[in-house]
């Protein structure tokens, strides 16, 4: 990593947990004597991998990773009006493959002292199922029908009804969004249930209830057959469907149905209590038992978010930001209860008390497009490859091909390492993240990405480097909103594909933050911490941090703010402000000329 990195050796990352579990040390329930293996499934955006992890010390004894067929081949999914759509095939054939894929690696020994399983997802990607909790989409009638498929995380086609959402809940006592932030988001659950519902009669007739990717998968392995007994996560519930305590569950049935009356009576066909991930949702069913030749005394864990189970695999500590950071990134933060009692963070994706580790205030923010803006751009330049070497009449197609996979696959190292050597000022190319609209700081799907200050110099490099300070930006912005709300953050700590792959990426954002950043060393940090959650909810260990405390790999390297670049970034971060509110403004005047025209 040169100069901005450093080699831990694994201890240092243990400490903190050690000191808070002095007066309760770890205790391990099973019969250690006898070796216990659990597996961490993780659901991404493009495929799901699977690892087997050895529960006494973390370490992965295999791994595979499942592309989605029928996403890679773009079925069911229109980016033009951004509809993101999944088929549940795509999961339940990625959850065997990858499964019996890491048995035979690891061999009849692991496979026979295999405790446990929980999972991961991305979120929220919620589905219309009908009355045995079976997604409309596995029925025949609908099996090609992209309103009965799970609407992805990234599917913005619900940016009317999140703000129907939002204006309605103004007009009630009761603040209902108080704990998401104070803004829905046409990412999540109500927003994309009511889309559907408005969208297509027929599985508006069909759809009994609405679940959660993440509820979904752990109630298929135990073989549920009643979607009424699906036992639904709290991360999932409480940061995307507005379930809290304080409300008693969900807002009231008639909160629902004045927003609009195809939800009347949906709440009592939902949920009312939720579970934390370190609850078993049951044993794996004889089918799956059959398919995947495991014991049907496995224990199948209470599922969760991908961002709030990698934190655990990253050892989140209280107060650090937490960054996973792939396509988009998913930033979690974790606080005692005590602390933050009556502190209300305006703008992020909700405060969930144990979404992230139970007994603890779970805080989440993100940004919609990192990773993403990364690969529109490489889109960009591989256009001419794509779309004309292939008619070349001197090359042939093989030659063609083999040409474009070795430049696409160079394209983003060499762009890397060409922008870190460039000079800039404070007037140099600038851009806005939001390519995929504005998670946090407070939520809005309709606002677009720039890029400004471009001139017959601005090469690929400079547009690239430009495009990564805005998503460096806007993870600064994240990080003064909690500052600026009373919840500090205290350090940062970096988890998934960007933040392995790229020192020059995460040299700046070390650099724009003005804080160091920790890289965690394991290559599926939300695996493992779903492998945790599965030890914790086995019974191997008492609570997740004695889990995390034993299975955590630790940190290979921390990146260091370059002090010559700091106040040139502040400079650069101003003008982004700056520019951000112009686009903004710019966006809701259009907004409001149409309104008039009409």
């Amino acid at each position: 990593m040169g100069d901005s990195g450093r080699i831990f050796d694994g201890q240092e990352s243990r400490s903190w947990f050690r000191s808070v579990n002095k007066k309760h040390p770890f205790v391990l329930v099973a019969d250690m004597k006898k070796e216990n293996y659990v597996i961490g499934v993780d659901y991404g955006t493009d495929s799901v991998r699977s690892i087997i992890a050895n529960a006494a010390n973390g370490q992965e004894v295999a791994s595979a990773v499942f592309y989605y067929p029928r996403w890679k081949d773009g079925l069911y999914c229109d980016p033009g009006v951004n509809q993101f759509r999944q088929h549940p095939l795509d999961y339940l054939e990625g959850l065997e493959q990858t499964i019996t894929r890491c048995l035979l690696q690891a061999g009849p020994s692991v496979t026979a002292n295999i405790r446990a399983i929980s999972v991961d997802t991305t979120g929220s990607t919620p589905v219309a199922v009908d009355e045995t909790g079976t997604p409309l989409a596995l029925l025949p009638r609908f099996e090609k029908n992209p309103n009965a498929m799970f609407v992805l995380w990234k599917d913005h086609t619900s940016v009317p009804e999140a703000a129907a959402i939002n204006a309605h809940a103004e007009k009630y006592d009761i603040n209902y969004l108080q704990y998401v932030g104070g803004i829905y988001s046409s990412e999540w659950f109500w927003a994309k249930l009511l889309h559907i519902l408005r969208e297509d009669a027929a599985v508006r007739e069909a759809c009994h209830s609405w679940v959660e990717h993440c509820d979904w998968i752990p109630f298929v392995l135990t073989g549920g057959k009643q979607a009424a007994a699906m036992k639904r996560s709290v991360c999932a519930a409480g940061h995307k469907a507005l379930w809290a305590a304080e409300f008693g569950g969900l807002p009231p049935d008639q909160w629902f149905a004045d927003l609009d009356p195809l939800l009347a009576g949906f709440t009592k066909r939902l949920f009312t209590d939720t579970y934390t991930s370190d609850k078993a949702a049951g044993t794996l069913s004889p089918e799956w038992a059959a398919k995947l030749g495991l014991s049907t005394d496995v224990v199948i864990g209470v599922g969760a978010f991908d961002a709030h189970m990698g934190a655990v695999g990253g050892q989140i500590e209280p107060y650090h930001l937490s960054k996973v950071m792939g396509t988009s990134t998913c930033d979690m933060l974790v606080a005692p209860l005590s602390e933050v009692d009556g502190k209300l963070v305006k703008g992020i994706c909700g405060q969930v008390p144990g979404s992230v580790l139970p007994g603890m205030m779970g805080l989440e923010a993100g940004q919609s497009a990192f990773g993403d803006a990364y690969a529109w751009f490489k889109k960009v330049l591989a256009w001419p490859l794509q779309h004309v070497l292939g008619q070349s009449t001197i090359i042939n197609t093989e030659t063609a091909k083999a040409i474009i996979d070795e430049v696409s696959d160079k394209l983003i190292p060499e762009l890397s390492k060409q922008a870190a050597l460039l000079h800039i000022d404070e007037n140099s190319e600038l851009a806005i993240d939001w390519f995929n609209g504005r998670r946090t700081p407070d939520a809005n799907q309709e606002l677009k990405g720039a890029i400004t200050g471009l001139n017959l110099g601005s090469d690929a490099p400079r547009i690239f480097r430009a495009i990564v300070e805005a998503t460096c930006f806007g993870a600064k912005a994240i990080v003064d909103r909690f500052n600026q709300e009373g919840v500090p953050v205290k350090g940062l700590i970096g988890l998934g594909g960007v933040a392995k792959k790229s020192p020059f990426i995460m040299q700046m954002m070390a650099d724009v933050m003005n804080m160091p950043i920790r890289i965690h060393k394991s290559e599926q940090t939300c695996a493992l911490g779903a492998a945790m959650f599965a030890a914790t909810a086995a019974g191997i260990y008492n609570k997740v941090e004695d889990a995390m405390n034993a299975m955590g790999q630790g940190f290979d390297a921390t990146y260091y703010p370059d002090k010559n670049k700091v106040a040139l970034y502040q400079k650069r971060y101003n003008k982004y402000h700056k520019l951000g509110g112009f686009i903004e403004g710019s966006i809701k005047h259009n907004e409001k000329e149409a309104v008039l025209s009409n």
